[in-house]
């Protein structure tokens, strides 16, 4: 039946529901459409899909079904005998202490974006997954389950500690792969690199005797990161950094010794700081010879002042408006200090 030209500009409605216009234009109480069932009208493709996903139960069969066909060993074999060119993709390793996030789950499914495009686009793909193994995560967790029993890390011998880190990290690599694994990324899953295997650190160690032997490495001083709990360097990477608010002090350093021609009265030597928890481990003050410094003679305070009446303070000339102030004292300058009279003083 060739529809109206109304119906016809219905667009899709109306070449889906053609076979109704006839049932639907005939007058209600036409004889033979009692009962009809009017879903036998809508003519819809015929799929294999199921009315509901299913998913929970849907995605492990079909990961089951990639691993009975080995998928990844299967695409790069037909590749490979047809000579297709080689795609490798590096991956940067997670680090094997506990169970993924959803940072893993983003990185490794972009990964693995790429290696089925690639493979698509007819290159064979070389995906080795792997794990990083060394660092301070891993022996701080393993702290914590010794602190947990009342054991001291210090006095369990080096080599059983290391034992223990490498059992914690063969732990969490096993759970890891099976965790990726379930998301559905293809890859050498049998075969990973870790950090910790021997064979890697035989290699880093050869490396790094290269460089010794063509000259390269050579000892010399730099600023280093240092975990005063751990007793071991850091890493920037393993740095964390949070924000707190922190309170700002000044700190008199009397002045013991003196070695050149000017003459000290019990002068003190102030600094001011934002980070006092560094005080413990202070062991100089600096200075510049581009400043001016002066001694500031303090002439009332009040009682309950870090700064007292009579105190001879050396300060920076620019700052000290700004010291007195915050000091709530009243001070006259004395006299200049020279950054040659600063180089030769010795302060407690």
């Amino acid at each position: 039946m060739k529809p109206p030209k109304k119906a016809a500009r219905a667009g899709l409605s109306a070449l889906l529901f053609e076979p109704m216009l006839e049932p639907i234009m005939a007058p209600p109480d036409s004889p033979g459409d009692a009962g009809r069932d009017y879903r036998e009208t809508v003519f819809l493709p015929e799929t294999p899909f199921p009315m509901r996903a299913g998913l929970p139960k849907k995605e492990p069969e079909i990961l089951e079904r990639w691993a009975e066909q080995d998928l990844y060993k299967a695409l790069r074999k037909t590749r490979q005998a047809a000579g297709a060119p080689l795609y490798v993709l590096h991956d940067g390793p997670p680090y094997a202490n506990g169970a993924i996030h959803i940072g893993h789950s983003l990185q490794k499914t972009l990964k693995d974006f790429v290696v089925r495009s690639r493979f698509l686009l007819g290159y064979d793909v070389d995906y080795l997954p792997g794990w990083d193994c060394h660092g301070l995560p891993i022996e701080w967790k393993v702290e914590e389950d010794y602190r947990a029993r009342g054991q001291n890390k210090d006095e369990v011998p080096i080599n059983e500690f290391r034992e223990v880190c490498r059992a914690f990290a063969a732990h969490w690599i096993e759970v890891q792969r099976e965790e990726f694994k379930r998301l559905g990324v293809e890859g050498d899953w049998a075969h990973p690199y870790t950090t910790m295997s021997f064979d890697a650190e035989a290699t880093i160690a050869r490396e790094l005797m290269k460089f010794a032997m063509n000259g390269l490495l050579y000892r010399g001083s730099k600023p280093v990161m240092w975990s005063v709990v751990e007793q071991t360097a850091l890493a920037e990477a393993e740095v964390e950094y949070e924000e707190i608010t922190s309170p700002a002090i000044y700190v008199k350093f009397p002045v013991l010794r003196t070695g050149g021609a000017m003459a000290w009265h019990g002068e003190e030597l102030v600094i001011w700081t934002t980070t006092p928890w560094t005080i413990p481990g202070n062991r100089a003050i600096s200075f510049s010879s581009r400043i001016s410094y002066g001694i500031y003679e303090v002439t009332d305070a009040p009682d309950d002042n870090w700064a007292k009446k009579g105190d001879r303070l050396i300060l920076a000339d620019r700052l000290a408006e700004d010291i007195v102030r915050q000091a709530r004292v009243s001070a006259t300058r004395l006299g200049e200090v020279h950054s040659v009279e600063l180089s030769k003083i010795v302060c407690s």
